[in-house]
């Protein structure tokens, strides 16, 4: 294993060089904020370049560093910051005295929700404002319809902050995935969440026979996000499909990272497996904070009126905010009608970030792989670098990319980002999403940031 302890330090000197303003804002954030932040993820270290303008494929600091941006806005800029398509739209509903919340349900909230709906091919939706509430209501909503407790999630994925989603996130020597991430959760509370591992359909079949007729619903997400990017394989996903039939069990695709990522729709349409419930956010919000749980009628009823409701899925005082509500009208409307275009684009340039970003930490003998090379969901436009000890392994679940005995994770998610930063590309934790703002221009910069990096790897490490 490498030795980063130089690398690191002379990383952070360069760094904290480069962006005494960030430096400075960063102490002033820590005295009246924990961590100096509110979201972990953007809190690197030594601290994160504090941002004062962002537009399309750039973002720019306070210390004057036009930053080539790969993160866009926890991947929902799907059209890149602050697309005119939007910010437009958003001025001239100000200027007619529309756009700040009311406490009324307005007209967008149908326009939206009709297309939602129609592009996802389901029957019904309520629209909320975090993907961790969505997948909250989801899992409520079934476990209400299944009259059952018991939660079955993937060994890795991450559904939000909330407690089902906190067991098995992150990969732990000696325990794996078997543990809770936080503490403040109700005692036992971990013997009503279930894990399996993504893509391993023997695993699953094993699982529901023993558990199957106490399962309320299978959560898992089409391509694992925080767990590495991987795409499901079709064989997983109609295994999974025809499990929940057979038990009578809810599926839930968590489409909040892969919804309207891949197409104008959800992603479940391109494996032609269709789930019960799907929660959606991020992308449908074109950069205003929206999400939406979409599915079965009767399912969805669990919340509604005519059932009591049952399962109190019912406020929340920024729910359907009329400038998401807006913004998510002109996104979707801009994405179908664009479809072939965009995804085209984005597409061939993610196909290129992968192959160049690779080759050029393997010109100077440091062995990448890019989840989503090869898969059965080959068109993506997002990327996640991964660096295994053992060259030409399969990549199929997270336990393949986070284990630290089988693949660098203090080169992933910390030497990656903070090099890259130095060159004015910016990466979350080997992570990355194409825009369409994003150019050739731009994927040669992060190409050449990366050629930059290895070689820096290689003299000091």
């Amino acid at each position: 294993m490498r030795n980063y302890d130089t690398l690191l330090n002379w990383l952070v000197n360069e760094y904290s060089m480069q962006h005494p303003l960030s430096a400075e804002l960063n102490e002033k954030a820590n005295n009246v904020m924990v961590d100096g932040g509110n979201h972990l993820v953007r809190l690197m270290k030594p601290f994160p370049p504090r941002i004062k303008s962002a537009k399309g494929a750039d973002i720019i600091d306070e210390d004057g560093h036009v930053i080539t941006d790969f993160w866009q806005g926890h991947f929902a800029n799907i059209l890149g910051h602050n697309p005119e398509i939007i910010t437009s739209g958003l001025s001239k509903a100000f200027d007619a005295g529309y756009g700040l919340q009311t406490g009324f349900s307005e007209g967008l909230q149908i326009e939206a929700a009709e297309i939602l709906c129609r592009l996802t091919r389901n029957e019904c939706v309520r629209f909320t404002t975090s993907g961790t509430l969505a997948t909250m209501y989801a899992i409520m909503l079934a476990c209400s319809f299944t009259r059952r407790s018991l939660v079955l999630k993937i060994s890795g994925g991450w559904h939000g902050g909330q407690p089902w989603g906190l067991k098995g996130v992150k990969y732990k020597k000696g325990s794996g995935y078997d543990h809770f991430e936080s503490e403040g959760i109700p005692p036992n509370f971990d013997e009503n969440v279930l894990l399996t591992q993504f893509n391993n359909s023997e695993a699953l079949k094993d699982l529901f026979s023993k558990h199957g007729e106490k399962l309320a619903c299978f959560i898992l997400e089409p391509v694992v996000g925080g767990g590495g990017f991987i795409p499901a394989t079709n064989e997983y996903l109609q295994t999974a499909r025809d499990l929940c039939d057979r038990y009578g069990v809810v599926l839930i695709f968590d489409e909040i990272i892969s919804g309207f990522r891949f197409r104008a729709g959800d992603v479940g349409e391109l494996y032609g497996v269709k789930a019960d419930l799907s929660t959606f956010g991020k992308i449908i919000g074109g950069g205003m904070p929206v999400s939406a749980v979409a599915g079965k009628k009767n399912i969805m009823e669990m919340a509604g009126r005519s059932s009591g409701p049952r399962v109190m899925f019912s406020g929340g005082t920024y729910s359907g905010h009329p400038s998401s509500m807006l913004a998510t009208k002109l996104i979707l409307n801009h994405l179908e009608q664009n479809e072939q275009e965009i995804y085209h684009r984005i597409a061939a340039l993610g196909q290129k970030v992968r192959q160049l970003c690779v080759e050029a930490f393997k010109s100077e003998g440091i062995y990448a792989v890019c989840s989503g090379m090869n898969s059965d969901l080959p068109d993506s436009s997002i990327f996640y670098l991964h660096f295994p000890y053992r060259e030409n392994g399969i990549i199929t679940s997270p336990e393949d990319v986070n284990d630290p005995e089988k693949c660098d994770l203090t080169l992933r998610s910390t030497i990656v980002p903070l090099g890259l930063l130095t060159q004015n590309v910016n990466l979350i934790e080997g992570q990355g999403a194409v825009s369409f703002s994003h150019s050739e221009q731009r994927i040669q910069i992060i190409a050449g940031a990366c050629a930059w990096l290895a070689r820096q790897i290689k003299i000091q490490s």
